[in-house]
Formats: C-alpha cells, structure tokens, sequence
C-alpha cells in the first residue's frame, strides 16, 4: 500500500470499473493504474476467478509452502487493483455492478459480443442511464462483421491477423510471437482509445462506446509489412530474424554466442565493413547501397557470418559500439533482469502481496512530474469485496 506521501498519478480521481480478464484487458486497466486510476476488477467467484489464476505454476506460496491464487501469469497485468468477487448472472450481482458504474468513469469488459445483454450490461443499456461513462468493449472481432460472434484468444488473433505468417525461419513453420503480444498491443490501443474518450468527455459531457477487436489491433501492427504489401501487391516472406527492408539487419553467431545486428545506413555499413577487415565491400556495387544489399541479400550473408562467427562477442559488441553502429547481446531472461540497465530503470520491481513478497515488471513510463506508482500489489481472488460493497464510495482508497 502507498504512504501519503506517495505522489499522485496523472489520472488520480478517475475511476475504473474493470469486467475484463485473462489479458488484454487487465494490461490496460492495469497502466490505467499505474498511471494513478483506481480500478475495481470484477471475478466470478464460482470460476475461482480470472482465468489466469489457474494459468500456472508457478504460483506464489504462503510462509508453508503452499501455492495460493497468485499465479505468476496472473500477476503479470493485475496490480494496482481491487479485486470484488462478484457473480454478475444474479439479479444481486447486476444491481452491485449498476451501483459500482454509477461511480466509475470507464467500464471495461471483453465478453462476446452480446454476452452482456442479457444481464442488463451492456453499452446500450447503461449508456443512457449513465451518459458520461466511457464504455470499452474488446473481443476477438468486434462488434460488427461476419465473424464478431466467434470467440478470440492471443493465438487465434496472431494466426488471423497475418503475423505468424511472417514469423519463423523461412523453411519453418508459421509461428507465434513468444508472448501474447496480440493481447498486450491490444491493450496498449484501449488504453489510448479510453483516454481520447476521457478527452472528449472532458470538453463535451459525453461518454462513448470504444468497439475494440483483437484482430483489428493485430492487423494495425503488421505495419512496414503490411503496407509493404499493400503497396507491391507481393506477399511478405518469412525471413527469421532478417529484415524485410534493411540489410544486415539479423542475429549473427560470434565464436561464443549471438548477437543483433542492426545496420541502419550506408555510412554504418562502411564502418561496419572496415572493422570486419572486409573494407571493400563497402566500394563493391552489389553491396554499397542499402538497396543492392537486399537485392543480393544471400551472397552479402554468406561473407559476414564467418567473418563474425571468428571474432569473439565481447569484440564484436566493443567493436561495433565503438564505431557507433547498433549491435547487442541476445540474452537469456536472467541476464536480463540482472543487467545494470534493467536496473537502473526500475524495470523490476518487489511489492508485498497477501501471501508474501512478490517480484513484478516495472513500468516502462518515465513521467517527470507525474510517475507511476505502484500501490497495491496483485490481490487475492475477492480480497477486497466487502470493503468495497460496503463502502459509500466504493472506488475510495
């Protein structure tokens, strides 16, 4: 919990009403929070909650040893919030969330289209009786369209929207993004569409429905890839780690481990060249120009990787820093959050939860006058039901 002395977020005051789950819902509410919202996160009780929770292990343990409903999946997207158990399908649960909206300035859900009418929950019923509240629905498809009644997750919405086309080695498989980066842009675009709402209620008075869908988010992001087919009429390729538009610009072997290579210009490919002893590359037409290296991508590759793979990483990163061209190790995600940069960014961060201590990833926001805070750790299925509903001022601290 914060002190009092604890700064206030650039959205202190506002209200969250949150009827999302699993993730790209929670990643918004939960940036709403960091930024200083106070958000109520509404659970099934009889499901045992949000889906994450059973997303496991690992899970936190109590001072036995005993896993609670802390998963680590969980926890990922649902600090900064209370959590209410509350079963929306009875008339009682209905009444509670009716009271809860006529407090909070956004409500977020991410039921299938029309699973919320029935309770009475739904934009069009609570809209006109609560006109300020700004409204934001995500589903797989939207609102509209052939497909709006289908269900979505991360994986559906990667395979639909065209990145797993992309990913992979080019004689592989399709493949997935490592996380659930459809979710996370997903919420990330919630985020912005609820405070351009809060913008306009602002000047205007009025609320608004946000009609968010996994796919349209997921399309929205293929950007370079998609406009460079929109532009060509070509399809995309799948290159591994290789750039469409730029070469080099891939993961290369040294003689004892990986780095990222990213060329960016001519002048750096030069300078490049000229510290892998291979200076004329630079004069050598088929190469000079960013535009000759991708048209003779495989003969430009087949001369670096072993002049890369015979010099150590700590001389190819020294290197190449040192002459101002973008090189990094590929790290595991130990060295990742034991790395003096993470660090010194606050990147992780330790918060006291219900059962004991919790380890979390930071936010990335960097505000200077109003930062993010980190207030409540992630809370126990229910933990704050009671304080809630029993409280004139539900969303109150």
């Amino acid at each position: 919990m914060a002190g009092s002395d604890m700064p206030k977020g650039p959205l202190d005051g506002v209200r969250v009403l949150d009827l999302s789950r699993i993730l790209a819902g929670p990643t918004c509410t939960q940036l709403l929070g960091d930024l200083g919202a106070n958000v109520i996160k509404i659970e099934n009780p009889g499901s045992g909650g949000d889906d994450t929770r059973q997303w496991g292990p690992p899970y936190v343990t109590d001072s036995e040893g005993n896993p609670s409903d802390l998963s680590a999946y969980f926890m990922a997207a649902n600090r900064n919030k209370k959590s209410v158990a509350l079963d929306i399908s009875t008339p009682e649960g209905q009444a509670q969330i009716r009271r809860l909206a006529a407090h909070a300035d956004i409500l977020i859900e991410n039921f299938k289209p029309g699973g919320l009418a029935k309770y009475g929950l739904d934009y069009a019923s609570l809209g006109p009786e609560f006109p300020g509240l700004v409204y934001c629905s995500i589903s797989g498809f939207g609102q509209t369209g052939p497909n709006a009644s289908k269900p979505g997750y991360d994986l559906m919405a990667q395979g639909f929207g065209g990145v797993m086309s992309l990913t992979g080695e080019p004689e592989g498989a399709p493949m997935k993004v490592g996380v659930g980066i459809a979710d996370v842009m997903c919420g990330m675009y919630a985020t912005v569409g609820i405070l351009a709402a809060l913008h306009h209620r602002q000047r205007t008075g009025e609320g608004q429905h946000i009609d968010l869908a996994l796919v349209d988010a997921q399309v929205a992001w293929m950007i370079n890839e998609g406009v460079n087919y929109l532009t060509s009429g070509a399809l995309p390729q799948r290159r591994g780690n290789a750039h469409p538009n730029i070469m080099p610009y891939d993961v290369y072997a040294t003689s004892d481990g990986h780095v990222v290579l990213a060329v960016g210009n001519d002048s750096q490919f030069r300078r490049f060249c000229g510290f892998l002893d291979l200076g004329a590359l630079a004069d050598n037409p088929r190469f000079a120009t960013n535009q000759a290296r991708l048209q003779n991508r495989a003969e430009l590759d087949a001369l670096l990787r072993p002049a890369l793979a015979a010099r150590s990483m700590t001389q190819v990163i020294a290197g190449l820093e040192a002459l101002k061209v973008t090189v990094g190790p590929v790290q595991t995600i130990d060295q990742v959050f034991a790395s003096d940069q993470v660090v010194a960014r606050q990147m992780q961060i330790d918060m006291e939860a219900e059962p004991g201590p919790v380890h979390l990833i930071g936010n990335p926001l960097k505000l200077s006058r109003t930062p993010v805070t980190y207030r409540r750790a992630p809370p126990r299925c229910g933990q704050d039901t009671d304080s809630v509903l029993l409280s004139d001022d539900p969303f109150a601290d």
